[in-house]
């Protein structure tokens, strides 16, 4: 949110920052990440709302949603410049509590374990 604000506020050569390519592109790589980890999360919630086994689609929900959070975030501070380091701006914030999500309450590399464990059943029969 807080990129996407100041890409429309911020001026560059007499336009929105929002207006150049390469800032939209950042822009539209964050909302499909971000839109598509809460659509795994919703799958896993639907599953285990409906009884039924959800062990790999909450691992691929956490896995996607804190990839996506650090990316994000990562990409927020792009578009933010030497304003993303500013004490004012949430942006820098928001990366060390993304990145530190893809470390506790399991890491990337154990999301990926049990993933891959639960694919790799499957087609064992």
């Amino acid at each position: 949110d807080c990129a996407a604000n100041y890409a429309l506020e911020r001026q560059a050569f007499g336009k929105p920052i929002a207006s150049f390519q390469s800032i939209q592109n950042k822009i539209s790589a964050m909302s499909i990440a971000r839109d598509s980890s809460r659509l795994l999360m919703w799958r896993a919630a639907m599953l285990k709302d409906a009884g039924e086994k959800y062990t790999r689609e909450a691992a691929m929900a956490k896995l996607a949603a804190s990839e996506a959070a650090t990316m994000c975030s990562h990409q927020a501070i792009q578009v933010l410049g030497g304003m993303g380091y500013v004490s004012d701006m949430p942006a820098g914030r928001h990366y060390r509590d993304a990145r530190i999500t893809e470390i506790y309450e399991g890491t990337s590399e154990i999301q990926h374990l049990v993933i891959a464990g639960d694919v790799l059943k499957e087609y064992k029969g």
